[in-house]
């Protein structure tokens, strides 16, 4: 696990946020526009230097709201410019912000690095931050810079210091072979965490990234078992391996996992400490109850079930109380997933044109779907409420693809292998 050492603090207001949708109606709104040199360093570690602001301008491409002027072909600046830029050559780029920053190399040969954030127009500081990390390591500070400037020029949160976790996929029929992997959002430091001796689904991270709750068939029957992402334990959640358990997902404090168990033809939802105990049944209606997710105060739950005869999403009370449907849309709708700002619900939509994913107000208002299928499935949030990692299949690969909750054409996430099952981490700690 990298350590960082925090030596300056995030300073002043926010500038407006950007327009943000209104009920089910997107305002279209053009990116703002930050400019971003090559960070000043030392000749010695320029090549590292080039890449943080290389990876920053990425970060920052891909959220479609923050347009990157830089770092090629715009001059690099003297160490103090780096506190205090120029206002006057960026604003005739028509840039509304600048980030700016240093790499140093430091006597115990980690490196130091800082980033600034100005408001070119009121040419005032909205933000620093800074790291002293190994060189293996600059790229989680990169990504860190990163989170600073989106937050700092649009008001919302973002999410490229976090991981996914995913199902890969290869091989064919009797040799298909199924491992979770892992990596960071802009698919670097990928890695296999299961072996691939057994199969594996629904791969779940822990808030703060440390932990994993999945699926495994290991023995021949379906059950949930947490995993140290650091590879140094594995365990089964539940002693009695003939539990079928499945469908695993932590709450927003990481302390609990809810899971659904099967027994004599039907399929209820529990809750167990994250240590193993305090097993506690939630549902009691026949059929199949399933797909729980945490709202983010921890107070309700989001579920789906087909008590009314297909299957509907959901709420109830965190003990299982005052369960009501909140889906009416003529489809059947399942795997939902309570956004981390507790505005919408994601959740994935059988109907005519097959597989969709979708989002819901809490309260069942303002549907609206994101993709247009035919196989779109299994939503799971970003840390800004703003986008959904999920899975789509199309000619015979399953790959992974991100889409906005503005509607946005979904963008694929580059993996090695084929992909299913994904998961994103809410927070970048870790």
């Amino acid at each position: 696990m990298m350590r960082f050492c925090y030596f300056l603090l995030a300073t002043l207001l926010l500038v407006p946020a950007a327009a943000r949708a209104q009920g089910v109606a997107v305002i279209a709104v053009p990116p703002l526009a930050i400019a971003e040199a090559a960070f000043n360093s030392d000749r010695e570690i320029a090549s590292i230097a080039m890449q943080i602001s290389q990876v920053i301008a990425s970060d920052l491409q891909s959220t479609g709201d923050v347009l990157p002027l830089g770092p090629d072909k715009l001059e690099t600046y003297t160490l103090p410019e780096a506190s205090a830029p120029a206002f006057r050559t960026y604003r005739a780029l028509g840039a509304k912000a600048v980030l700016t920053g240093f790499v140093q190399r430091r006597a115990d040969r980690r490196i130091t690095v800082g980033c600034y954030v100005h408001d070119v127009t009121a040419g005032r500081e909205l933000g620093r931050v800074g790291f002293a990390v190994a060189d293996t390591e600059w790229r989680r500070a990169a990504h860190r810079c990163a989170d600073l400037a989106f937050s700092k020029v649009t008001g919302r949160s973002a999410a490229f210091d976090s991981r996914m976790v995913y199902v890969a996929e290869s091989g064919a029929g009797p040799a298909r072979v199924k491992r979770i992997a892992m990596m960071d959002a802009d698919g670097s430091n990928h890695r296999f965490v299961t072996a691939g001796d057994s199969i594996v689904l629904t791969p779940r991270l822990s808030p703060a990234g440390d932990q994993l709750a999945y699926v495994s068939f290991a023995g021949g029957r379906p059950h949930v078992r947490l995993a140290d992402v650091s590879g140094q334990g594995d365990r089964p959640l539940i002693p009695d391996n003939r539990v079928m358990s499945f469908a695993p997902r932590f709450s927003p404090d990481g302390r609990r996992i809810l899971f659904t168990v099967a027994s004599n033809g039907n399929s209820d939802i529990y809750v167990a400490d994250a240590s193993g105990g305090g097993v506690q049944r939630l549902t009691f209606a026949p059929g199949t109850d399933t797909n729980a997710s945490f709202s983010p105060d921890s107070r309700s739950i989001v579920f789906e079930s087909d008590r009314s005869g297909t299957p509907q999403l959901y709420v109830m009370e965190a003990d299982g109380s005052g369960a009501r449907r909140i889906s009416f849309g003529g489809a059947r709708y399942g795997t939902p997933a309570w956004s981390p700002d507790g505005e919408w619900i994601a959740f994935t939509r059988t109907g005519p044109e097959g597989l969709t994913i979708g989002i819901i107000r809490p309260n069942g208002s303002d549907e609206k779907r994101l993709t247009t299928g035919p196989r779109d499935e299994g939503p799971s949030w970003g840390t800004g409420g703003r986008q959904i990692l999920f899975q789509r299949s199309a000619t015979g690969r399953n790959g992974l693809f991100i889409v906005g909750i503005d509607g946005s054409q979904p963008r694929a996430v580059t993996t090695p292998l084929g992909g299913s099952d994904p998961d994103w981490s809410i927070e970048g700690a870790r």
